[in-house]
């Protein structure tokens, strides 16, 4: 029989059915909560400091108080990947505003504690991932989420719903559309490549500021590819010579067609598969 996997409660590691919180948690009543996903290759966290800098950069846009430093964070990392034997998947960790005692659209006062949860969930294929080698389809959705899509919360109710549009439309995912520009996918960032140039949009409040993203453009400029960073369209998606998306569950994953137009004839591009391989392996080496 399969060992019950160990998750991270509030400063206790516990067998998944025994970690309970509460049901005025602030996080589940309110949605007031953030998150991160780092992700795991050959037992090593890859990205590991931008997605403390940018969870702390989150608590801080929300006035939730950090609930542990750098290196403590670190050693619940560690220690999960280790109490569950992952070589290979994903560490989710949020905090939430945690229990008031009641629901009250007012914030608790400060003596409320954060409520801390993290958790693994293995992935076998994250690396040698089937969908990289065929690439994914995507679909054109209405951007209906709130303004601060910078600002990694827990609110992913819409983006969950643009996953079942886009599976309802034989597609794998969903590029969001806002005043006609592309602002990214359901949970990663968007790009297209046009003459050999990556193209992505520019960082702001509408979008999540990807730690992929920012790993990946660095590697790549390290690698003299040339990224430029603007607004781009659906028709001129379908128009380019190739697109991907990227995200910490992902890596870098080729796009071969958007709202039933096939992108470079239909396959995974060079570009992309350079990219993923680029990323892949300096990010193993990087891993902490």
């Amino acid at each position: 029989m399969q060992e019950k996997r160990i998750v991270y409660l509030n400063g206790e590691y516990l067998p998944e059915d025994q970690a309970k919180v509460s049901v005025f948690d602030r996080g589940f009543v309110f949605a007031d909560a953030v998150y991160e996903v780092t992700s795991v290759v050959d037992g090593r966290l890859l990205d590991f400091d931008g997605h403390v800098a940018r969870l702390e950069r989150s608590l801080g846009e929300l006035d939730i108080r950090r609930p542990l430093t750098r290196d403590a964070l670190l050693a619940v990392h560690r220690e999960l990947v280790s109490r569950n034997g992952l070589t290979e998947g994903l560490v989710y960790l949020q905090v939430s505003r945690g229990n008031a005692g009641d629901r009250d659209f007012l914030f608790p006062p400060d003596e409320v504690e954060p409520t801390v949860v993290l958790f693994t969930q293995a992935v076998p294929n994250l690396v040698d991932s089937p969908k990289a080698r065929t690439g994914i389809k995507v679909i054109s959705v209405p951007d209906l989420r709130w303004g601060r899509r910078d600002i990694k919360t827990v609110q992913l109710l819409y983006p969950s719903m643009a996953k079942m549009m886009a599976k309802a439309a034989g597609a794998d995912d969903g590029w969001f559309v806002e005043d006609g520009f592309v602002t990214e996918g359901t949970a990663n960032n968007a790009y297209i490549v046009k003459d050999g140039r990556i193209v992505t949009r520019a960082l702001s409040n509408a979008i999540l500021h990807g730690i992929t993203r920012a790993a990946l453009l660095h590697y790549a400029r390290e690698a003299r590819m040339e990224v430029i960073e603007r607004s781009f369209t659906i028709e001129e998606a379908q128009a380019a010579d190739e697109a991907f998306v990227t995200g910490a569950s992902t890596f870098v994953m080729p796009v071969v067609e958007i709202d039933g137009a096939r992108i470079g004839g239909g396959q995974p591009g060079p570009v992309a598969r350079r990219l993923r391989e680029l990323y892949i392996d300096k990010a193993r080496e990087a891993g902490v």
